[in-house]
């Protein structure tokens, strides 16, 4: 039985799906939801330490908290949020095995050819490397 589900969550529409489903099979198993927003800061970038730093604080979780409660305003009791800095599928992977999540929830976007060679893409790095089960939201 699924009891912690990490859910990768960037604000997009698949996102909010991710989410609402994990709250949903945390609600059925009687489990909690790790919700995980990455921010990525270019390498090298000057403003990179202030970013990260302005970034992680307590405004920012109690914004992105407050998004996820009016998607799902019940579900404040079910959900952990963290911000964490770093490229997306590493710091996804890593959230899963720091935290123990026996499921991952993400969302996938169609990109084109060129935006997946030059971005990559999170759920491939996710569904390659995850040793739990992933349910990909599209």
């Amino acid at each position: 039985m699924v009891k912690y589900t990490l859910v990768g969550y960037d604000g997009s529409d698949t996102a909010r799906r991710a989410f609402a489903f994990a709250v949903e099979l945390a609600r059925l198993a009687g489990g909690r939801v790790r919700v995980v927003n990455v921010l990525q800061v270019a390498e090298g970038g000057p403003d990179a330490s202030v970013l990260m730093m302005a970034d992680a604080s307590t405004e920012r979780s109690a914004a992105l908290l407050a998004e996820l409660t009016s998607l799902v305003p019940d579900a404040q009791a079910l959900i952990d949020v963290d911000i964490v800095h770093g490229s997306p599928g590493d710091a996804l992977l890593n959230q899963v095995r720091q935290y123990g999540a026996d499921h991952v929830v993400i969302g996938h976007t169609e990109r084109g050819a060129l935006a997946r060679w030059l971005l990559g893409s999170v759920s491939t790095d996710i569904l390659s490397h995850a040793h739990v089960p992933v349910t990909v939201i599209r």
